[in-house]
This record gives C-alpha cells, structure tokens and sequence, in this order.
C-alpha cells in the first residue's frame, strides 16, 4: 500500500522541482505550527514551503536532473519552492531566520545548480528583479540622452566652426 503513495509523492515533488526557478532546503526543527504558518506568508504567493521526506526528496531531486549533496538531506527539512523572484523568497526565509534562529538554511538549488547556504543568503542580499530592471532602464535611457546630446552638438558645432572659418577669410580678405 505505501508503494503508490510514495511513488506518487516522489512524482508530486519532482513535477515541483522542474516546475520552480529555486528551491531552497532548510531544516525547521524547533519551530511551532504558527511559526511554519508565518514563515509561508512571509515567502510570498511565488513560493511553497512544503515538509518533506528527505528519501523522497532526494529520489525526485535525481529524477528533475538536480544532483543534491547528501548533508543536506540531514536531519527534519522542509523545502520552499520557489516560482517567482528567488530573491524575495531568499530574503524572506533569511529574515525569517534572523528572528527565528531554529530554521537553518541549509542549501538548494536556482536554475538547476547546486548552490551552498552562503550562496542563499547572497542571493538574499541582492536587490529584487524588478529594482535592478529598473537600474537597467534608468541606465539605458541616460546612456540615450548623452547620446541624443552628443548628436545635437555636432551640427551646431559644425555651424560655429564654419561661421569662425568664414569670419577668419573675410578678415584676411579685407586685410589684403
């Protein structure tokens, strides 16, 4: 009887890590069923937080193509699956980690490449997509408007050069 059920279990958790940008693996032991509910909150609506069995994870981690060191198999884990912005997601479950110091971020993956707890919490410190796309645009449109000046200032110098030119032949034309 628990053959189909952990068959479908490994299917339902290798369909999450295909379909997700990240997921991140942590271990919650310690934390009350309030705590487990704010911290799903605090993840945002891109992201499942999920406890999991970690023969199970690990079998459906293999069976998406994603290769897992077995340390972070560890221990109770819970992982958050993450279809947004991994950034959001990181720096919720680190905030929610510096309040809470019995959740331990342990590793995970983003795009399919292993990545440490340290790696995690770096991603957590950069700024959200939709702020860095903004620099990027902010950029780009600075970058139009020296460009849009430079190209506005050479025709009017071409006319001061050409007014100084024709200046300077009608002095040494009145001088002979």
């Amino acid at each position: 009887m628990a053959r189909p059920d952990k068959a479908a279990a490994v299917a339902e958790l290798t369909d999450k890590f295909r379909s997700s940008n990240a997921a991140v693996l942590t271990e919650y032991r310690g934390l009350t069923v309030a705590q487990l509910k704010t911290l799903r909150r605090s993840l945002g609506e891109n992201a499942q937080y999920a406890v999991v069995k970690n023969t199970l994870t690990k079998i459906a981690a293999n069976e998406a193509g994603i290769t897992l060191d077995d340390q972070l198999f560890a221990g109770p884990t819970a992982v958050a699956f993450v279809t947004g912005d991994p950034v959001e997601s990181a720096k919720g479950l680190r905030d929610f980690a510096k309040d809470n110091p019995n959740l331990v971020i342990k590793g995970g993956v983003l795009d399919g490449k292993a990545l440490s707890a340290d790696e995690i919490k770096k991603l957590a410190d950069l700024e959200s997509r939709e702020v860095l796309l903004s620099k990027l645009a902010g950029a780009f449109k600075g970058k139009q408007s020296q460009a849009a000046q430079l190209f506005q200032a050479l025709p009017s110098k071409l006319v001061r050069t050409v007014d100084a030119l024709r200046a300077k032949q009608e002095q040494q034309g009145g001088a002979e």
